[in-house]
């Protein structure tokens, strides 16, 4: 019996690291981190940054998995929240970019001015979304 759970756990940490380094490969891969580094001039930091990115990863996932109580409450969750949604935003921007969805869905549109409002309005709506399902308790 002690076999049978021992070599489940292993496949389970080896599926879940296979998972993990694909996940990581398709961020580096669309670019969100070179992104966010010539954005906000950084580059000199590279190592620190591409270390904080894996270590959240692999602490989200610690407390998500264990069920962690965060310390700090509420506020700290707000942080993380706003954080998240931000980083969320830029991978779906940086994939959206990759595959030239906008320049596509702006001539099929014909769109000629004011597509920063299509990618505003889009972003609030998320927001506005996600904010619903949390203050209503939706499940």
């Amino acid at each position: 019996m002690f076999l049978k759970y021992l070599f489940l756990g292993l496949v389970g940490l080896c599926a879940g690291g296979v998972i993990a380094a694909g996940i990581f490969a398709f961020i580096v891969t669309i670019g969100v981190v070179i992104r966010l580094i010539g954005k906000t001039h950084t580059g000199k930091h590279i190592r620190l940054i591409e270390d904080f990115i894996v270590a959240g990863g692999t602490l989200g996932n610690i407390v998500n998995l264990y069920e962690i109580a965060v310390p700090g409450g509420y506020p700290v969750l707000l942080l993380f929240g706003i954080g998240a949604g931000v980083f969320v935003g830029c991978l779906i921007m940086s994939l959206a970019e990759t595959l030239n969805a906008l320049p596509v869905l702006s001539r099929r549109i014909h769109l000629t001015t004011g597509l920063q409002y299509v990618i505003l309005s889009i972003a609030v709506g998320k927001g506005l979304g996600a904010a619903v399902y949390f203050i209503l308790n939706i499940h």
